[in-house]
């Protein structure tokens, strides 16, 4: 019966997703959905950004063994990046009537920041799409009982998911997440009625896991403590900021106030949702102690789908693993599709020989093919954890892309140069930390070593003499006509 409403479910996300596919007619109705969503899609396809398989398997393993002091970077910087898009960057963004977020690069600083913040914000992508395929195969290799290995499970999850993006782009994305949100939301919190009660209630739940130091949230008052706790978090809130899979989302809005509202409301949603799943993980110690004990150090990413198998009914476990595909396949989905636009619109493009619109929509789809043979491959072969893999994406887009995105937006003086030296110190700088220091061999973590690089390079670059016309010259109020 559990296979067969799995199936069941699986065939409508693809129907949900091929109708969308009929709305597709031009490159802008595959990128943003041709600016026609509504607040309440938007608000729905924003709380989707994030809520995928580190949500509701990864969270809350790291939450188990190391409380919330170690889920700092997801949910709370996570969920402030997209409050943060909300509030300081949709507005602007979406006066600007752009296809891609790197197309603001081109436009602000020209087409070689385009290219290398592109080819960042695309390198992002490998470990965020891959989590999510991982999370996949491992559903599919529980829910058969070993008959599906997770391989093929990843398999089959990937093309899957790839049937639908591929042909309805953002218009699929956005109608199969509000059909999954709905499975998510509805899905979640009846698991979370049934294991509470099982545990002795909420409140015993919350008691206990508050005596137990679970809470614990700031750093230990030293130096080191403190730094690595602001670059966790600043990694996720200010790295994702400049991600693909956000813009579109947020600039698929029918108008800038629905892109701020929808951004705004999807974020502090998908904060305080996302504690739903960790309370279910603390209920499972309480509920079946041996079974965590025994998951935690092995394969803590277990916990929840071996206590939902074991010790509920078959209503329930249909609920989880229906709100858990939810969670993934909407997350896969929007991942999946964003590098793949970029490396259309902003590295082959350029190159067509006829990039007209039904050009570069064709381009798009086989790119999207492209990269899901890519993510896949890396899925399959990659040792990482699922958070692990999600935690780590957005180091690139940190100190390469976020620091010329917040400077080009807020800063008049910010120009070419100071891209240039932003990006080149902060890649100088993370790079051969992050591959040859071993972990925690220094006070500065990598990635905010190489953001603070980023800092400083965009300022001593844009406010030093540059040889503009064979003289000598100040960049003045921004004008790009000086660089």
């Amino acid at each position: 019966m559990l296979i067969g409403f799995v199936i069941l479910y699986l065939v409508i996300s693809i129907g949900v997703g091929m109708y969308a596919a009929t709305r597709v007619h031009t490159a802008r109705d595959y990128v943003v959905a041709g600016r026609h969503l509504p607040i309440y899609i938007v608000t729905a396809t924003v709380f989707a950004t994030w809520f995928g398989s580190e949500t509701v398997l990864g969270i809350p393993a790291t939450f188990l063994n190391e409380g919330l002091h170690g889920i700092v970077s997801d949910p709370f910087g996570s969920s402030m990046c997209l409050i943060l898009v909300g509030l300081f960057f949709a507005r602007k963004l979406y006066r600007m009537n752009l296809l891609t977020l790197t197309d603001y690069y081109r436009k602000r600083y020209g087409r070689k920041v385009e290219v290398i913040t592109g080819v960042a914000i695309i390198i992002s992508y490998l470990g965020w799409v891959s989590a999510q395929m991982t999370a996949l195969g491992l559903v599919f290799n529980i829910l058969s009982q070993g008959v599906i290995t997770q391989t093929q499970g990843t398999l089959i999850g990937a093309a899957i998911v790839l049937l639908y993006t591929l042909y309805g782009g953002m218009w699929s994305v956005a109608l199969t997440d509000f059909f999954q949100m709905s499975i998510i939301v509805v899905g979640l919190l009846y698991i979370l009625y049934v294991a509470s009660d099982m545990a002795g209630g909420l409140g015993h739940v919350v008691q206990h896991a508050a005596q137990k130091g679970q809470f614990n949230f700031w750093p230990e008052a030293n130096s080191k403590d403190v730094i690595a706790f602001i670059a966790a978090w600043i990694t996720m809130m200010f790295g994702s900021i400049p991600q693909q899979d956000v813009f579109q989302r947020v600039m698929s809005a029918k108008s800038e106030n629905i892109a701020v509202a929808g951004s705004v409301m999807g974020g502090s949603f998908y904060f305080f949702f996302a504690f739903v799943p960790l309370t279910i993980a603390y209920s499972a110690t309480l509920i079946d102690p041996g079974l965590v004990s025994g998951l935690l150090d092995k394969d803590s990413q277990m916990i929840l789908p071996q206590l939902i198998l074991n010790h509920m009914p078959v209503f329930a476990q249909i609920m989880f693993f229906g709100a858990l595909l939810s969670a993934i396949m909407s997350t896969a989905s929007g991942t999946l599709l964003a590098p793949a636009v970029t490396f259309s619109e902003n590295i082959i493009k350029p190159y067509l020989p006829h990039h007209n619109d039904k050009t570069l929509l064709l381009t798009m789809r086989v790119v999207v093919v492209g990269f899901a043979a890519i993510v896949t491959t890396f899925a399959l072969y990659s040792n990482a954890t699922i958070y692990q893999m999600v935690e780590n994406a957005y180091k690139i887009t940190l100190v390469v892309a976020f620091v010329p995105l917040v400077s080009g937006l807020y800063w008049q003086r910010a120009c070419k140069q100071g891209a240039y030296l932003s990006i080149a110190l902060g890649l100088a700088v993370w790079l051969p930390m992050e591959i040859w220091l071993p972990e925690g061999a220094t006070l500065l973590p990598p990635q905010f070593a190489g953001f603070l690089a980023s800092v400083i390079g965009m300022i001593v670059g844009s406010l030093a003499p540059r040889h503009v016309g064979g003289r000598h010259a100040q960049h003045r109020h921004g004008d790009p006509s000086f660089d």
